[in-house]
């Protein structure tokens, strides 16, 4: 789908990153501005094509988008025709992950009075209780009424899944085919003359499902409590999943059963830093994914600690190259957005064309099942709430990726 408004900003994009190169190469590895003759204030340049280059970049994110959703659309009506007209309007009621966990036929079947088991009724006196003796202190505590809220455990938020694009499945390999050869022989011919023979190769490809599991141990008597089971469930068991998801988007060895996430994928670019500065190897990476790749790159992971020594680069004389510390909003470089991301090896980042040459695909979504079948459970009162997600993650084009080395 040729989309204009898009491929005039790209285009603007790329002039802009362009100058600020020019300019970085002029001020060489020390990034001494008085090297700097193309411009009368380099740092005050620097700045405003930083400006510049975030506005367009946030114009080209959004332009992409709405390319995206039109080619999806655009899909979706091609893909329904011919279905039956029922199957064109259903609908699907989706539920939350807690809504499915007490709605389930286990957990229901604990509520009312015939169930997998047998209840006993005990003595109003004996709950409050403790070793039997009321006079030694033990019972009948005071009663504290809590607020309700849980405090997390401070861990790894999920940083990366949200630029990999999505796509569903009924398989358990996700198949595709992929253009290995590509020879042009188009050519310009004298009337009658003969027509030059091009070639065009292909191979499958394929990038198998895999599970991402869980388990949580529950009391019988936190599964009655319903409003609270249903909302800690509902944090925390799918918080578990996407965590663990998140760091195999980037570093799954893809031996079974781990998914093979990006920075082991078969025939990545990488590029050294060398004795360049950062920003400057980070668009050495950018150009070899326009150049070798044939795509544009539209995110840049990186670690925190790595990040944070580019966004303090400051010239001789003291002044921020990125911009005042007063600066809000999504962090950039050379236009794109920085994923700051704790997984990735600290001294590497990843610059890629995320959106068009990868995808997470969904064998089925977060699955949940309640038990006391497991162990001694049954006997010791206890429930096992298990979940998983089955997904495959694909790397069409690996050349449309390169790592940044030695930051």
């Amino acid at each position: 789908m040729d989309f204009p408004a898009l491929r005039d900003a790209e285009a603007r994009l790329e002039a802009k990153n362009k100058e600020l190169a020019e300019i970085f190469d002029e001020a060489g590895p020390d990034l001494d501005m008085k090297k700097v003759k193309s411009v009368s204030d380099p740092v005050g340049t620097i700045r405003a094509l930083h400006e510049e280059v975030n506005t367009i970049g946030e114009e080209v994110d959004g332009l992409k988008s709405v390319k995206k959703a039109a080619e999806t659309s655009k899909a979706l009506n091609v893909a329904r025709e011919g279905e039956p007209e029922a199957k064109q309007t259903e609908t699907l009621e989706f539920k939350s992950f807690g809504d499915s966990f007490v709605s389930s036929v286990a957990f229901k079947g604990k509520q009312g009075p015939v169930g997998p088991s047998a209840h006993l009724d005990v003595d109003v006196k004996a709950l409050f209780e403790t070793g039997g003796s009321l006079a030694a202190g033990d019972g009948w505590p005071p009663e504290s009424t809590r607020t309700g809220k849980v405090v997390d455990f401070a861990t790894r938020p999920v940083q990366v899944t949200d630029i990999f694009p999505t796509g569903n499945t009924s398989q358990q390999l996700v198949v595709y085919m992929e253009e290995t050869t590509f020879s042009n022989s188009a050519a310009e011919v004298l009337e009658a003359g003969a027509f030059p023979e091009a070639a065009l190769a292909l191979e499958e490809k394929n990038s198998p499902v895999r599970k991402i599991a869980v388990y949580l141990p529950l009391t019988d008597e936190q599964m009655e409590d319903e409003p609270h089971a249903k909302s800690y469930v509902n944090n925390r068991l799918p918080f578990m999943l996407r965590q663990r998801l998140d760091s195999q988007l980037m570093v799954g060895d893809g031996s079974a059963a781990n998914l093979r996430g990006v920075l082991n994928t078969v025939g990545i670019q990488t590029q050294a830093k060398g004795t360049d500065p950062s920003p400057d190897a980070i668009y050495k990476a950018m150009t070899k994914v326009k150049v070798t790749g044939r795509a544009a790159p539209d995110n840049v992971v990186i670690h925190s600690n790595d990040w944070q020594e580019i966004r303090l680069l400051r010239t001789a004389d003291g002044q921020y190259l990125w911009g005042s510390p007063l600066e809000s909003g999504t962090p950039r470089i050379w236009g794109l957005p920085v994923v700051e991301n704790d997984v990735i090896t600290e001294g590497t980042a990843l610059v890629g064309d995320f959106r068009t040459h990868s995808e997470l695909v969904s064998r089925r979504g977060v699955d949940v099942q309640v038990t006391n079948s497991h162990s001694d459970f049954f006997i010791n009162g206890k429930q096992a709430v298990r979940a998983d997600i089955r997904v495959a993650l694909v790397v069409y084009r690996p050349t449309a990726f390169c790592t940044v080395t030695g930051i």
